[in-house]
Parts: C-alpha cells; sequence; structure tokens
C-alpha cells in the first residue's frame, strides 16, 4: 500500500529503539501481533491495531529504588500511558502518517491501561480495547513480560512478517 507508514520504519526509528527498548521490545512485538488478530473481531483497522499495540509502552519510565523496580513508586507515580500517547503522536505525525490515524493510535495507547487515570467508569473505543486487551493477553507475572528478550534479527524478521501480514490484509479488503 502505497504511502503506510509501516511498522518497520516505526521499529527502526531512533525514539522507538530508546524508549519501546526500555519497557521490553519482545513484548511490544507480541502486543502488536495480538491486536492485529483481535482487530477483525472488533472491526478495527488492523494496521492501526498493530501500531499502537507495538507503542503501547512506548511512555514508560524506570522506577528503580536501590537497583530494584519498585512497583509501588511505579504505581504511585507511572504516567507512561499519558507520556506514551506524546510520544507514540509524535513520532508516527514525524514519519508520515495520516494525523487522524497518529491521533486514533495515540489515544489507544493512551487508554490502554488504567494506571494513569482517575478512578471511574471509561467507554473504551474498539481500538483501545483491541490494545488494551493485547496487553492484556501477553502479561506475565511480576511483569515477566517487561523482561523478555528476542534477539535483533528475529525483532525485525518479526516486525517484517506482521508488516506483510498487514498488507495482505489491506489489498485483500480492497478487492471485497
Amino acid at each position: 500500500m502505497v504511502g503506510r507508514v509501516t511498522l518497520i520504519e516505526i521499529y527502526e526509528h531512533a525514539i522507538t529503539q530508546k524508549y519501546v527498548r526500555r519497557s521490553g521490545m519482545a513484548h511490544a512485538i507480541s502486543v502488536a501481533y495480538h491486536a492485529f488478530r483481535l482487530a477483525e473481531n472488533y472491526g478495527v483497522n488492523p494496521d492501526w491495531a498493530a501500531k499502537a499495540g507495538l507503542l503501547h509502552d512506548i511512555g514508560h519510565y524506570e522506577w528503580y529504588q536501590d537497583g530494584e523496580w519498585d512497583y509501588e513508586q511505579y504505581r504511585n507515580h507511572d504516567i507512561h500511558p499519558i507520556k506514551g500517547a506524546e510520544r507514540a503522536h509524535k513520532l508516527l505525525v514525524r514519519l508520515g502518517e495520516d494525523r487522524k490515524v497518529a491521533k486514533e493510535i495515540s489515544l489507544a495507547v493512551l487508554f490502554h491501561t488504567e494506571s494513569a487515570l482517575p478512578e471511574g467508569e471509561y467507554k473504551l473505543t474498539p481500538l483501545q480495547m483491541v490494545v488494551h486487551l493485547a496487553d492484556e493477553k501477553d502479561k506475565q507475572p511480576g511483569d515477566g513480560h517487561h523482561y523478555r528478550n528476542i534477539d535483533r534479527q528475529k525483532e525485525i524478521r518479526l516486525i517484517k512478517q506482521l508488516d506483510q501480514q498487514i498488507n495482505q490484509f489491506l489489498i485483500e479488503s480492497t478487492m471485497t
């Protein structure tokens, strides 16, 4: 598809490498795959879902005390969905993503978890729900999902494969 910002372009950008890698690239890629698969069930654009899945933790900050992860500090002070929405939007616009699409993806990043939101009921859009569910599917006890690693060659291969699946879906959807 001409003009589509690809996942590999997002992955290779220095901002993604710095901030997504900090929170776990293997987790981000896994969430992108889960979001892609869930998208059809929710009537969501799979390209948008995969991008939001890949970028959902781009706002993470490292909360450590005495060299150990401090979950209490994270819970009390973290605003990673808010910071992530800002970073995702800026990155996507920089890469040439349609601004409306960049906004929708960024809002999905914002609402992927309730950790930084005030208490209360929120009605999530289908895209926001897909990213939330995709993130939940990949969680591991003790936040182990943030510490899983795969080598960069495998990361690149997986990202390119997902890009191909998205392209195939987009081609097939224009034929029907």
